[in-house]
């Protein structure tokens, strides 16, 4: 009994030590496979850390690239939070803006540095490092969800001179090619009024008809002093002062000056102004010039019953201002000819009125429309941009 018991443990624990034995094989094979896939992926790791090495060095290299680029670029860079807040900015910018710069809200570093031009998105710098006037040119793009900015400065001072001067040039040579065509506009009246003055030095002249030679001798140097006058005028072509000039008071002292001559002349003059609180930047005095012209015209198209309609209003960046009238009208193949110096439909007009109506708005960074049927009227179209808070759209 004692032999049976000791074979039946034999055997028990010669089954235990065979699981044993296939059990340490099977760990063994796990361990080697483990160790295997560790090689593996410390491999894999080393490339990774290599790829995210190379990849790191390359954007170092950009990076110092971007900021010799940067430094290099004569366009000024201003790189703006999303609060708007100057982060970085390169030393152009700094050049042209002066300190401090980072850390300050981009509206102050503009209102201290900046000043507002009629030509949309043209400043002018308020303390050129230079000491001469320059003028730059804003943009500015966003470049992030998170309201990120980029402003960019461009130097157009030299452009900008250019230009001035080639319309110097421009106005030189319109002059020249009007020569001949004011010598004839001024021979008329002054023949006519050296004739009239001639009258008055006969002794046996009535007095009527020495009143009426008079007269009519003072009327034609009047129209000699207006001629001049436009001609003057025209060959100015710059818009005189830089102030805020806000639209609906110009519109209100307009309607002043023009309405009794209005109600003189038998017509019906309408004032329609929604122009809210717009502005516009330019010269007070020749802008209403430029209105009262085109308000002259009209009065002298509309016979009496005739209406003259002035509306002003803002479209967007724009104040639009619009002179109609239902007078006469001009013929379409006349449009184009209605701008040219010393060109009139009118005996006693100076052919001036419109030239100077179209440099005047030029000047101010607008443009002129026109509009006419014969029979119909006319409508002029005066296109300015706004400012807004004193600062050019």
């Amino acid at each position: 009994m004692a032999e049976d018991e000791k074979q039946v443990k034999a055997e028990e624990l010669e089954q235990a030590f065979a699981l044993f034995s296939e059990a340490s094989a099977q760990l063994a094979g796990a361990y080697h496979e483990l160790q295997q896939q560790v090689e593996g992926l410390t491999a894999e790791l080393a490339v990774a850390n290599g790829e995210l090495r190379r990849q790191y060095l390359e954007k170092e290299a950009l990076s110092q690239r971007l900021g010799l680029l940067l430094a290099a670029l004569p366009a000024g860079v201003v790189a703006l939070s999303g609060e708007g807040v100057v982060e970085e900015v390169n030393p152009a910018a700094r050049a042209m803006l002066g300190e401090p710069l980072v850390g300050e809200s981009w509206e102050q570093v503009a209102a201290r540095a900046l000043r507002p031009t009629s030509t949309p998105h043209d400043w002018d710098v308020a303390a050129s490092p230079s000491g001469r006037p320059q003028r730059v040119n804003v943009v500015t793009s966003h470049i992030d969800p998170a309201g990120r900015q980029i402003v960019l400065l461009h130097d157009v001072t030299e452009a900008y001179e250019m230009q001035q001067e080639l319309q110097r040039h421009q106005r030189l040579t319109a002059m020249g090619e009007m020569a001949a065509r004011l010598a004839h506009q001024l021979r008329t009246p002054l023949a006519t009024a050296m004739l009239y003055t001639a009258h008055l030095t006969k002794p046996a002249l009535a007095e009527a008809d020495r009143m009426r030679f008079s007269d009519k001798a003072l009327a034609r140097l009047r129209h000699l002093e207006q001629l001049i006058r436009d001609m003057l005028s025209f060959v100015k072509g710059e818009a005189g002062g830089r102030e805020r000039v806000d639209v609906a008071s110009l519109l209100a002292e307009l309607r002043q000056v023009v309405e009794p001559q209005m109600v003189q002349r038998g017509l019906l003059f309408e004032l329609d102004d929604r122009s809210g609180e717009a502005t516009v930047l330019g010269d007070r005095k020749e802008l209403t010039g430029v209105l009262v012209n085109l308000l002259e015209n009209a009065m002298q198209a509309c016979d009496a019953g005739g209406k003259v309609l002035v509306r002003g209003e803002r479209a967007g960046g724009e104040v639009v201002l619009t002179v109609a009238d239902t007078g006469r009208g001009v013929a379409e193949e006349l449009h184009e000819r209605l701008f040219e110096p010393f060109f009139t439909t009118r005996a006693e007009g100076t052919g001036l009125g419109l030239a100077i109506v179209r440099n005047v708005v030029q000047a101010h960074g607008g443009r002129v429309e026109m509009k006419s049927v014969p029979g119909q009227g006319s409508e002029f179209t005066l296109r300015l941009p706004v400012t807004s808070n004193g600062e050019q759209q």
